[in-house]
């Protein structure tokens, strides 16, 4: 005969609690508005950059950690290792605007379990935490197709990623000789190396797919040093 000590204790089952990392306060409320009316979720923490997210998540473990990774203090790839060197069975999911496949292979490198675009947070943030908790990763069909598309293509070197910034900045050819003390034919010699790397049919084009794809960070461009 079931009693209604039984019924409570089915459904004293422990939430699972979860960390938001994202230095915009209206995405943080937007996480936390589709997570309060889920039984089975509790949001445990708020951080607002990398370094405070360590520091949140040393003091309170929680189950699952939804990581932003562009952040001014300190990128959420970086706040993701330095977290999985001391708590290796965290689980934590990293958070972007763009379906960028190096972003995603550095993410997945650093060790995250899920990777998961803004623009899909209603409709698989919830599946997303629930699976993640569960053991299995979880990267959305459009990020692994494009993993997949230019897993096999080269990487541009650190020199042609600050190149290819300086021309997001507006610099010429004869300029970013200057700014990186080589000659002007050499910066040619970048460029042409970055169109193939990068199948783009123009300056223009190079920038935004590198852009898309994750190498090149948009606060970065025309500064010298690579993301």
């Amino acid at each position: 005969m079931n009693t209604g000590s039984d019924t409570g204790a089915d459904t004293a089952i422990r939430a699972i609690t979860v960390m938001t990392v994202d230095d915009h306060p209206l995405f943080r409320e937007g996480i936390a508005s589709v997570i309060e009316d889920e039984a089975d979720m509790r949001l445990l923490a708020e951080a607002t950059s990398g370094r405070e997210a360590i520091a949140r998540y040393r003091e309170l473990r929680p189950d699952v950690t939804l990581m932003d990774i562009q952040m001014p203090d300190m990128n959420g790839i970086d706040a993701t290792t330095a977290i999985l060197r001391d708590f290796p069975n965290a689980r934590i999911v990293v958070l972007t605007t763009y379906e960028g496949d190096v972003l995603a292979q550095r993410a997945i490198k650093a060790g995250a379990v899920g990777y998961l675009l803004k623009s899909m947070l209603r409709k698989e943030l919830l599946a997303t935490v629930r699976n993640v908790h569960a053991g299995r990763r979880c990267i959305p069909a459009a990020v692994a197709s494009g993993m997949a598309a230019h897993w096999h293509v080269d990487a541009l070197s650190k020199r042609e990623v600050e190149v290819l910034q300086l021309v997001a900045g507006g610099q010429s050819n004869k300029r970013i000789g200057v700014l990186l003390t080589i000659s002007e034919e050499t910066v040619k010699v970048h460029m042409k190396s970055i169109l193939a790397k990068l199948a783009a049919s123009d300056r223009t084009h190079a920038v935004t797919l590198a852009i898309e794809r994750g190498i090149l960070d948009l606060r970065a461009c025309g500064t010298v040093g690579v993301i």
